[in-house]
């Protein structure tokens, strides 16, 4: 009899539930022997739907679930009882949820899995980090250094970028791992009170705080990546580790083994290739002081 082992508790946010259980619903699959397309077909859906529901990309439809545990051999009431009641979780909106007016869906599963994520790597060429900005730095960069005519869909996304930042403050929170190019320091974003304040909070989050933050200077800059990204990693062994890359039109999601060991080789390069941090820390000092 195939069983099921639901996930702990500890699963801090739909998104990645969705991607847990199914994985989950894959092993249970293959344990069975059953093809996708056989599977498709018993929920009155298709391969690529099965697909689709494997690797976390669709909501679980609790009739699907309860067809596929049924058609696996998942007997045991209190097992698909456990399992059923972590799909409605996975189903639950998150916080981000009332902006989703604002946030294109790609970037919603980001924020998502932002939310789960032990360790997020990011190299940043044209901006501090969103999770490192201030408050008026936001603000300078989503009004496009126009914030006095800033409406309420712009004071919106700013509050936005300021709820995500509450993952560096709550217990268990994710190590943050930042490598900045030097322009971003000089890039006068906001003004020169603005860029005071951003340097004044980048010293003090990475003093005592979840974050390390590594310089690249100017004679090293650009030749270890391309642009910017970031990498997620799960403390969840179902979780895999994820390359984030946004452009103007949305954002790619890589996760085959072979593109997270070229990621995982660019950012150990360009962490030797950065000042160290209690050196970058010196180098935002003196920044400080030129302005």
């Amino acid at each position: 009899m195939v069983t099921v082992e639901p996930t702990p508790e500890r699963e801090s946010g739909p998104t990645a539930l969705r991607i847990v259980l199914g994985a989950q619903l894959r092993r249970l699959r293959e344990a069975a022997e059953i093809s996708r397309a056989d599977a498709g077909y018993a929920i009155r859906g298709s391969e690529s739907k099965i697909s689709r529901m494997e690797l976390g990309r669709v909501g679980l439809k609790e009739r699907d679930v309860k067809d596929l545990l049924t058609m696996y051999g998942v007997t045991d009431e209190d097992a698909r009882t456990k399992f059923l009641e972590m799909v409605r979780r996975s189903n639950s909106p998150g916080w981000w949820h009332r902006y989703s007016d604002l946030l294109p869906d790609w970037f919603q599963d980001y924020v998502g899995l932002e939310e789960a994520a032990a360790r997020i790597l990011t190299y940043e060429t044209q901006f501090v980090p969103g999770l490192l900005q201030t408050e008026d730095y936001a603000m300078a960069i989503v009004s496009s250094g126009r914030p006095e005519l800033a409406g309420p869909a712009v004071k919106r996304r700013v509050s936005l970028r300021m709820q995500r930042q509450r993952i560096l403050a709550r217990p268990g929170a994710p190590r943050v791992w930042a490598v900045v190019d030097e322009s971003v320091l000089h890039r006068p974003i906001g003004g020169r009170a603005v860029m005071l304040r951003q340097i004044d909070h980048l010293l003090s989050v990475t003093k005592d705080g979840p974050v390390t933050l590594q310089i690249i200077p100017y004679q090293l800059s650009g030749y270890a990546a391309e642009g910017p990204f970031t990498m997620l990693r799960f403390g969840e062994p179902d979780l895999p580790d994820i390359v984030y890359l946004e452009h103007l039109a949305g954002a790619l999601y890589l996760d085959k083994l072979e593109e997270l060991e070229i990621y995982s080789r660019v950012f150990d390069r360009l962490t030797v290739d950065a000042e160290t941090p209690d050196r970058s820390r010196q180098f935002l000092a003196k920044i400080r002081a030129d302005l």
